[in-house]
């Protein structure tokens, strides 16, 4: 998929678990990561607005266009 997810990067700038992010965003840690593995196919936007408030940070902070060819390589 040419769109990465970047939530582990932040993860480590915050010193923040993935159980601690998933408490205070509301969803299951089972969901986060997914998400954070970019298996994800769909993400709402209240789950990335939580997650940017959480984190204390812009949704292209978590998310990047990589394109197919760099994806596929």
């Amino acid at each position: 998929m040419p769109i990465a997810v970047d939530i582990d990067v932040m993860l480590a700038r915050r010193k923040m678990s993935v159980g601690e992010l998933a408490d205070r965003v509301g969803i299951t840690p089972a969901n986060l990561a997914v998400l954070k593995n970019g298996r994800a196919k769909a993400v709402r936007f209240a789950t990335l607005a939580a997650l940017c408030e959480v984190l204390e940070c812009q949704p292209g902070d978590l998310l990047r266009w990589e394109g197919e060819d760099a994806a596929a390589g």
